[in-house]
């Protein structure tokens, strides 16, 4: 067993990535002290430059991976002309890191809704207030914003605006990591030629 309760079984003889995903999840929800779901999103712009932030995974399944955003910010606009992304999840607490590249495809408007609705009022305000990646000429101007769509939907629902909405990415490989003594980690890589092929799994060199 190692120190972070995993055996080594358990991690070669899982051949299927999204549930063993979950069950690493599962284990950082239990022990990361914020956010388990923060991972590294990297996308690349139209001159091959890249960027990366931290946003929250906010849903998986054997479809994808699942976070939302303004379509007018950055990074919604790399992904949007590029269709691509890549995902790093670390945990420190567990010495585990996952990581996860493939095409991406938008949200239905019927999941993007769902999960608008369910976030906090001032979440929801923000959404159509905030100008994401753009300039901001003083804090002033985006707590006027704030109150001025705060005075709009004072009353009643707060719709989704058209620019938000979420972005799922289909994998092609998923790459599981596992710190062990003197650098001599576990890797494994699971591959597939597209998002609706079958899984190939593969132990990579530390």
């Amino acid at each position: 067993m190692s120190e972070s309760g995993l055996t080594t079984g358990d991690f070669t003889e899982e051949n299927e990535p999204f549930a063993l995903f979950g069950q690493w999840l599962n284990d950082a929800t239990a022990s990361e002290i914020n956010d388990p779901n923060a991972v590294a999103l990297a996308t690349v712009d139209e001159y091959g430059m890249p960027s990366v932030r931290m946003v929250l995974l906010k849903d998986f399944d054997e479809r994808g991976f699942v976070f939302y955003t303004n379509f007018e910010s950055r990074k919604g606009l790399e992904i949007l002309g590029q269709k691509k992304a890549a995902m790093c999840f670390h945990w420190k607490s567990l010495r585990r890191q996952v990581r996860i590249r493939g095409d991406v495809e938008i949200v239905s408007d019927e999941e993007a809704d769902a999960y608008y609705a369910s976030r906090p009022r001032g979440s929801r305000i923000g959404a159509w207030a905030s100008k994401q990646s753009r300039p901001l000429e003083s804090r002033f101007a985006l707590e006027k914003a704030v109150a001025e769509y705060t005075v709009r939907y004072a009353v009643g629902d707060i719709p989704r605006p058209p620019h938000w909405s979420g972005f799922r990415i289909r994998p092609v490989t998923i790459e599981f990591w596992h710190d062990r003594n003197f650098r001599l980690h576990d890797r494994v890589e699971f591959r597939r030629d597209t998002a609706e092929g079958d899984w190939s799994k593969v132990r990579m060199y530390p």
